[in-house]
């Protein structure tokens, strides 16, 4: 098993301003190489604290593989429904160049109602977008001289460039959460999956659609999975929890106001249940996402076993993506964290 750190911005300009917070993100990025973890991931949001600091991973990305020369760069992820892909094949191949043949392309559907509100984009046509989105992105990344008539962009004759330092592209993770036509989708295109620690029953069904489809379509091996967790290891369990306990819980108080608006009015049949998803999310502490191995928070032996418990539910996952520094986290105590989890934890799953 391999284990990344990512990046979710959860702050706003009174908190902490964005310099601060990216120049404390690249101090982490220094950890990765010499503590083995192998990939770095931010995500696309806008206009909200809850990760509106990231509006182009790209950027945070391409300065993040010059600091470290070891690990994988993920967009955790962008989102076709306000992008023109002819500018994020561009972007994409641009990154690969710059960081020497790795980035990992993730992609998202995107499912805050305000986001589409401001970009003037219509809730109902998410899927359609992303569908498209992903299709272009695909061929534009692997072809030259594309052609292709959507129902949102067109394009004709067209070479992105810089062609991928990885060929024929950079891998294509799809984002997906409790929808299993997404995993489904994903598996039957021979694309990754990044997906999040919902029940370990639901997601060990949601990733059997995967597995299936990807087979069923024929594709070489099984596929590969990527599941996001939030991390704190402390020498003992109470000190972890009394540390990262109010982070935790701020982040899920940010995440339910800035997805509120499925509470207040916005509906689409591409997202069913939303708004109960979100009455969920804003009850969500350490404690429960401890009881559900969600939230890597304790002791090394502790986060081993989390680890342990979580990878048996699902059926088995390649990549735990490690949210290290939530919400008001300082440096110096999520620096801590990531040394302790390097040298006690990632080397009992070498062989995982």
């Amino acid at each position: 098993m391999e284990f990344g750190i990512s990046f979710f911005p959860n702050v706003g300009p009174v908190e902490k301003s964005g310099r601060d917070y990216w120049h404390e993100a690249l101090s982490l990025v220094d950890l990765c190489d010499p503590l083995g973890f192998s990939h770095i991931r931010t995500v696309e949001h806008y206009f909200h604290p809850y990760g509106g600091y990231s509006p182009n991973p790209m950027v945070f990305l391409a300065s993040a593989s010059q600091r470290s020369k070891n690990a994988r760069m993920v967009t955790g992820a962008v989102l076709p429904a306000f992008n023109n892909p002819l500018k994020l094949a561009g972007e994409a191949a641009m990154l690969d160049a710059i960081s020497d043949g790795r980035l990992d392309l993730g992609i998202a559907r995107a499912f805050l109602p305000h986001e589409f509100e401001r970009f003037g984009v219509n809730l109902d046509t998410s899927r359609a977008r992303y569908e498209e989105g992903i299709a272009q992105l695909d061929a534009l990344l692997t072809q030259e001289k594309v052609t292709m008539s959507g129902e949102f962009h067109s394009f004709q004759d067209v070479t992105s460039l810089p062609r991928p330092a990885q060929q024929p592209r950079p891998p294509i993770w799809i984002a997906a959460t409790t929808n299993a036509e997404t995993f489904e989708f994903a598996g039957r295109n021979g694309y990754m999956c990044m997906a999040n620690p919902i029940g370990g029953a639901a997601l060990n069904e949601l990733l059997g659609v995967y597995h299936d489809a990807w087979q069923a379509a024929g594709h070489p091996g099984c596929g590969k999975s990527m599941l996001a967790f939030m991390m704190y290891c402390a020498p003992d369990t109470d000190q972890a929890i009394e540390e990262a306990g109010p982070d935790v819980k701020a982040y899920f108080q940010t995440l339910a106001d800035a997805a509120s608006g499925w509470k207040e009015g916005a509906s689409t049949k591409d997202y069913p249940g939303y708004d109960k998803l979100v009455d969920v999310l804003s009850k969500e502490d350490v404690h429960t996402q401890r009881e559900k191995s969600a939230a890597f928070v304790g002791s090394p032996e502790e986060c081993c076993d989390m680890i342990s418990d979580y990878h048996r539910q699902v059926g088995g996952f390649d990549i735990a993506s490690l949210q290290v520094n939530t919400k008001m986290m300082s440096a110096d105590k999520a620096k801590a964290s990531m040394e302790l989890f390097g040298r006690e934890v990632i080397p009992k799953f070498a062989d995982l």
